[in-house]
């Protein structure tokens, strides 16, 4: 499996882009191939505060549900409106169309992992 290089990621399988003081969150491709087909997506309006490790939605599949963290703190300024409509996105591009909510970030979790770290700890 191909770990994007270039991102951040969260021991509980979220992905982080960072440009300037926005940060882009989804869920990795290996969690995503664990949940299956995700048929719902809740996610928190813009404005809402978050803080490192807060949890900020959920994902339902045919398999299961699962909540989401936040690998940092800020404020939710964009959600990916796209997942009410078609949730799969998450399924077939994780890193791209299936981005969740976007969060001018005043501070990051200490314990992301770099592609590599992440890797290791899928292989363990």
């Amino acid at each position: 499996m191909s770990i994007p290089e270039g991102l951040k990621y969260a021991k509980t399988h979220e992905w982080v882009l960072i440009e300037g003081d926005t940060a882009t969150i989804g869920i990795t491709a290996f969690a995503q191939e664990q949940l299956g087909d995700i048929t719902f997506v809740e996610l928190p309006p813009a404005g809402t505060s978050l803080g490192s490790g807060d949890e900020f939605g959920s994902v339902e599949s045919v398999k299961a549900a699962s909540e989401l963290y936040s690998p940092v703190s800020g404020e939710v300024i964009a959600v990916n409106a796209d997942l009410e409509e078609s949730p799969g996105l998450i399924n077939s591009d994780p890193y791209h169309g299936g981005w969740m909510i976007k969060v001018k970030f005043s501070g990051l979790s200490p314990e992301l992992l770099s592609s590599a770290d992440y890797s290791k700890l899928l292989e363990a």
